[in-house]
């Protein structure tokens, strides 16, 4: 007999079948006595515990024990022993006995540091467990104690067995139910430290530091304590990582890889000697699976970067589209008005870099994508390129892999592995399975085309309908152009077989260019669930990490039945309209504290909101292009993605010329900014004083606009601009807006101008609201720049350890982001901070913060961590590497970017510093007046930019006596 108590006390026959144990007085009985199997429980206990009223006399105890042994019959003896019962019985009866003896034992097993044989142990012991222990029992002490020592007991072992599991690599498995687990026990340390590990195996260095962050606060909010040593050491252990972004990786597959082994190795050897390999065949052959299976191989490269360049009409968005799948930025968080060109930031942060470039469906921008692979080529040494391609790059160095369609053995494996998937007990005669894939010259693609209609076609029938319309027998040579018109007429057949509402379904699913969300799909294609599920079925349509794709073989036949249909364009209007609805909808939610769930699910739809934006402006539909930009416009700066619209919005201020739209004011500001970080100098300065007054006309300061981020990345574009006051006193009004990110924004702002007003105590006051509003709201974004600020205030002060502090959760907050250039910018000035301290841990935050630059393609940022190194080189005397460094830094900043003016000061007074140790004071004095005139276009007393820089008083003199002579 089995017994059970982990979850309602239950107990059961040899063969499986439940005793019947009747009432709750016979269940807390039997309960009691299982708690510790052949040990004595007093009568008087029992009575107390099976009726905590004092009701059950010994007689009442005494019928109940008897009622239950009649129950049990042979299974188990309830003895009399002394004063009290006991029940005997094996403990690996009892399922919480063998619950812990097999939880101990995968204890164990985990401490031997056999992983594979602790998770199966524990595996074993948590699937005893059927709800909460004890279940339905009276409370007791003996249940309470009991209940709480074996549900402790349940979540160590499901630690131990996550822990198992990691150390097998299966991190990123783990990761939901370590969510889950921490969000249950926030004060619990050892699933917060396993989810840091998790999502650190995984690439997610920023998350796992934000994991430490909340579970840090929750200690000193709740328990007023700090987290454990062990905690501590591996969140120093992350944050002494390299927070590299995280390439796109190749797609995961649904099915398995069949006939391809000898390709695989063939191109993973070319790849070993040659840095471009172009894998070249027609539509369907295979090109992208190989391509991935090869990426999958290794040996070619340390990473690989996975590019699908499908879903781009033309050449234009090449360069951001790697970016974006290098894990790159096109911006930084602060407003840099786009310096830098998408190539050159490409080239800079792929410089030193070994990776495996995979660039998938080449074909329809080939020159473009030659032209770019060539210049990487040239420039990157350690790149390496994999690309697919119906048609050649035809550039130097190219190495040509012809892939054609499978033997005749793998042809005949893989119709018949997939037919099995759709159909059950599929079997068939290979001569007739021969003669299906021979008819489609066996191309990969046709083959599952055709397998999937096997579900409802008899083998011969579907046979007899290929030859019918391939012609077999007159098929003639296997030609590139053959083997194209096989598979048009294959995917034509399959079309054709689809009922009215999937070929509806089907045409109109081709109008998204990076898939479809199940809701996406619904709403634009006008279709059902069941109608999705269908097309999946036939392999029209592959489901992957929640979303619908087609392959892009499909799609071009789909768009021409689209076109065909007259539907064209109410599907793309039917298409912009959901994507200004998602973007609307995820636009409060990037404020907030869930900006993290949301970045990802709004990136996935990135390349359907350029599509839907390209429509708008071409058709052109300008109301739903502004309101397009205007709700998409905080996703795109934090992501840094502002520069891929930034030539649609370009196009779209030429089409509206000088004119605001009415009630559109806000959106044309917002599409100015964004024409602006394109490099778009000219459009700013034609519409920049149109887009102030309409802003400032939805912004009056007792209501609020619709996108409150506007309003900050306003104030930075003009902070160098012309009218910088303008700007100042349109964001400072909103302190007392209704709208709390624009309140918080406000504060922000306002504490720049109590530092122009030499009152450091009243800036600080700014600062400490934004950052208590931005706190409140959970942006990690405003969270990041109060902080930041409220560092540089504690440093010029001379508090360099709240500096650091509030500098390190910055750098948490904008790796959490993905914001490498931002992150580089906080090393540097921690790096400041620390400087006067700790010389040796301000020179790693510069090199790492230059590190960090480079593989951003930020030359700016770059250029303050060179300056950084040069001050370590100029306070150990090294004069001639002081130089250097300075030179260097003062070559790479952009002089028109606002946040690059505090660099070349210090850059210039650096230099300075070396001509007075040099004693060459007619040069010192020369970039003294330099660093002078930088200072005066900052808008504020000198004495007090200067100071707030960290400049000594010493250097602070020399500037002032530059330009100012008998000082």
């Amino acid at each position: 007999m089995r017994f059970g108590i982990l979850g309602e006390t239950r107990a059961w026959h040899g063969d499986g079948g439940e005793v019947p144990l009747g009432g709750p007085a016979r269940r807390a009985l039997l309960a009691l006595l299982l708690v510790r199997p052949g040990e004595v429980v007093s009568a008087d206990r029992l009575a107390d515990e099976i009726d905590p009223a004092g009701a059950l006399s010994a007689h009442s105890l005494q019928s109940q024990v008897s009622r239950l042994r009649s129950a049990l019959g042979a299974g188990a003896a309830i003895e009399r022993a002394g004063a009290g019962y006991r029940i005997v019985v094996e403990p690996d009866d009892v399922d919480a006995s063998r619950f812990e003896r097999l939880a101990g034992e995968g204890r164990a097993a985990l401490a031997d540091g056999d992983a594979a044989r602790a998770v199966a142990l524990l595996n074993e012991a948590l699937k005893l467990w059927r709800g909460p222990a004890l279940a339905g029992l009276p409370e007791s002490d003996t249940a309470q104690g009991a209940a709480v020592r074996l549900e402790e007991q349940r979540l160590g072992a499901l630690e131990d067995r996550i822990e198992a599991g990691l150390r097998l690599g299966e991190h990123r498995a783990a990761v939901p139910e370590l969510r889950e687990l921490v969000g249950r026990h926030p004060l619990r340390e050892r699933p917060a430290g396993l989810l840091m590990r998790a999502l650190f195996a995984e690439g997610g260095q920023a998350e796992a530091l934000v994991v430490f962050e909340e579970t840090r606060r929750h200690l000193a909010d709740e328990l007023g304590a700090d987290p454990s040593a062990e905690l501590t050491a591996l969140h120093r252990e992350l944050l002494s990582a390299d927070p590299a972004p995280s390439p796109a990786a190749p797609p995961a597959q649904l099915t398995s890889f069949v006939g391809r082994a000898d390709e695989v190795a063939e191109v993973a050897e070319v790849l070993r000697v040659a840095r471009l390999v172009t894998l070249i065949g027609p539509g369907g052959v295979g090109k992208t699976r190989l391509s991935v299976e090869v990426a999958g191989a290794g040996g070619a490269a340390d990473q690989v970067c996975f590019v699908e360049l499908a879903p781009l009409r033309d050449g234009a968005g090449l360069p951001q589209a790697l970016l974006g799948a290098l894990g790159l930025r096109e911006n930084g968080l602060q407003m840099d008005g786009g310096a830098k060109a998408p190539v050159d930031r490409l080239i800079a942060a792929l410089s030193d870099q070994v990776l495996l470039l995979v660039l998938d469906n080449c074909e329809h921008i080939v020159d473009e994508v030659a032209e770019l692979a060539a210049r990487l080529l040239a420039t990157c040494p350690r790149l390496r390129v994999l690309a697919t391609s119906r048609e050649p790059f035809g550039i130097i160095g190219e190495h040509l892999f012809q892939v054609r369609p499978l033997d005749g053995d793998a042809a005949v494996r893989l119709f018949i592995e997939r037919a099995g998937a759709v159909r059950r007990f599929f079997a068939a005669d290979p001569g007739v399975v021969r003669r299906i894939c021979a008819a489609l010259d066996d191309l990969p693609l046709a083959i599952e085309l055709a397998a999937a209609r096997s579900r409802i076609l008899d083998i011969d029938d579907l046979a007899g309908r290929l030859d019918d319309l391939l012609g077999v027998a007159a098929r003639g040579n296997r030609t590139a152009d053959r083997r194209h018109r096989t598979l048009r007429s294959v995917v034509a057949w399959s079309w054709d077989l689809l009922s009215e509402p999937e070929e509806r379904a089907a045409r109109r699913f081709t109008i998204f260019a990076g898939g479809a969300t199940a809701e996406s799909a619904l709403r634009v294609c006008g279709t059902d669930g069941g109608t999705l599920e269908s097309l999946a079925d036939k392999s029209l349509l592959e489901v992957s990490g929640g979303r619908y794709r087609m392959l892009e073989t499909i799609r071009a036949y789909g768009a021409e039945r689209l076109d065909a249909a007259g539907e064209r364009e109410s599907v793309r209007r039917a298409h912009a309209e959901r994507l200004l609805e998602l973007m609307r909808a995820a636009d409060p939610h990037l404020r907030r504290g869930e900006q993290l769930e949301w970045l990802p699910v709004v990136a996935a739809e990135h390349g359907d909101l350029l599509a839907a934006l390209r429509w708008a402006v071409e058709e052109p539909e300008v109301e739903t292009a502004f309101e397009l930009l205007a709700a998409a416009f905080n996703f795109l700066w934090i992501r840094g993605a502002s520069a891929s619209v930034a030539p649609q919005a370009i196009t779209l201020l030429a089409a509206v010329g000088g004119a605001v739209p009415d009630e559109l004011g806000e959106e044309y500001a917002t599409c100015v900014l964004l024409a602006a970080s394109g490099a778009g100098g000219q459009v700013w300065e034609r519409h920049r004083a149109a887009a102030g007054e309409a802003l400032a006309a939805a912004w009056p300061g007792d209501r609020p606009g619709r996108y409150p981020v506007v309003l900050l990345l306003w104030m930075m574009r003009n902070a160098g601009g012309p009218d910088p006051q303008g700007a100042f006193a349109l964001v400072s009004s909103q302190r007392d807006c209704p709208e709390p990110w624009a309140r918080a924004a406000a504060h922000y702002v306002s504490g720049f101008g109590h530092l122009g007003d030499g009152d450091p105590a009243a800036a600080e006051d700014s600062f400490g609201s934004a950052l208590e509003g931005f706190r409140s709201l959970g942006d990690r974004w405003g969270m990041a720049l109060a902080l930041d600020t409220l560092a540089g205030v504690a440093g010029t002060r001379g508090d360099r350890a709240r500096a650091i502090a509030l500098t390190d959760e910055a750098l948490l907050l904008t790796e959490s982001l993905g914001a490498l250039e931002d992150g580089a910018d906080l090393l540097v000035n921690r790096g400041d901070h620390l400087a006067g301290d700790d010389p040796a841990a301000a020179r790693a935050d510069y090199a790492k913060a230059a590190a960090l630059a480079r593989r951003a393609g930020s030359s700016t940022y770059l250029a303050a961590a060179l300056r950084g190194l040069g001050d370590i080189a100029l306070e150990e005397g090294d004069l001639a590497e002081a130089e250097r460094l300075y030179t260097e830094a003062l070559e790479r900043i952009d002089p028109h970017w606002i946040k690059s003016l505090g660099p070349r000061v210090r850059a210039l007074t650096g230099l300075g510093c070396v001509a007075v140790a040099r004693s060459h004071h007619a040069e010192a004095r020369e970039h003294y007046r330099q660093a002078a005139e930088v200072v005066d276009t900052m808008g504020a007393p000198a004495p007090e930019v200067l100071r707030i820089l960290g400049l000594s008083e010493n250097v602070v003199e020399s500037v002032l006596k530059a330009v100012t002579p008998g000082r």
